[in-house]
């Protein structure tokens, strides 16, 4: 099945993603409290370990507010490409282009440089966005990811809430393409997924190896090499 047919949420997707660190987690690999790492951290880390030794996908929690964002999101697209006059693309994943076990699934693919990253939050959150005009920090570092991963330039955030007038329900932010956090990201990443490897062999060699293995990563596959499928 090609990545194009594969839509974001199917249990294929969730096969794509199985036991890799994606950008929307990115945030939890480099947190760190005032006397060492966070505790989202090893949490990130033990469903990964579950998910490579089981082959089973973690379930993720949802509510209704994460619904209404996931049943939003076609809709806020299609105000952004209005209002940007941008066409954009869907991919399922896009895999780092040098560090396995590592990816993105962007929200769209704009032209040869752009990404789109949609947020359709409650209403509260959106108002907060509208007036203080800043990005939460964990979005950031999940577009830097997103950027890494596909080799693009800058990513546009977009918060979307129709219930607010016309005027203020889509609110668009660019992101450039930081290649220092970028660089700090890639290490820490690649130290988190060698502790993950070495959890993973400890666990194995102490009880038994699993009998599933992992898909093959698609080395070298990048956000472009999928549209030109």
């Amino acid at each position: 099945m090609s990545n194009l047919d594969i839509e974001q949420g199917s249990e294929a997707w969730k096969e794509l993603r199985l036991g890799r660190v994606t950008a929307s987690r990115a945030a939890d690999v480099i947190a760190k409290t005032k006397t060492g790492w966070g505790a989202s951290r090893a949490n990130y880390m033990a469903q990964l370990v579950a998910e490579r030794l089981t082959g089973t996908a973690a379930e993720g929690f949802s509510n209704a507010a994460m619904q209404w964002g996931t049943d939003t999101e076609p809709q806020a697209r299609l105000a952004y490409e209005f209002r940007t006059d941008a066409t954009v693309e869907q991919i399922a994943f896009a895999p780092h282009p040098t560090i396995e076990m590592s990816g993105a699934s962007p929200d769209g693919i704009i032209g040869d440089d752009g990404l789109v990253e949609i947020k359709c939050p409650n209403t509260a959150t959106h108002i907060e966005t509208l007036r203080s005009g800043k990005i939460a920090e964990k979005y950031v570092t999940q577009m830097m990811w997103q950027m890494a991963s596909t080799g693009r330039a800058w990513c546009d955030f977009v918060s979307f809430d129709p219930r607010m007038p016309e005027s203020m329900s889509l609110w668009i932010h660019r992101i450039e393409r930081d290649e220092e956090m970028i660089a700090y990201l890639e290490k820490h990443i690649i130290e988190f997924l060698a502790e993950l490897d070495g959890i993973v062999a400890e666990l194995s060699r102490l009880y038994g190896a699993p009998t599933f293995e992992l898909p093959l990563d698609e080395r070298g596959y990048s956000a472009d090499d999928y549209l030109s499928q």
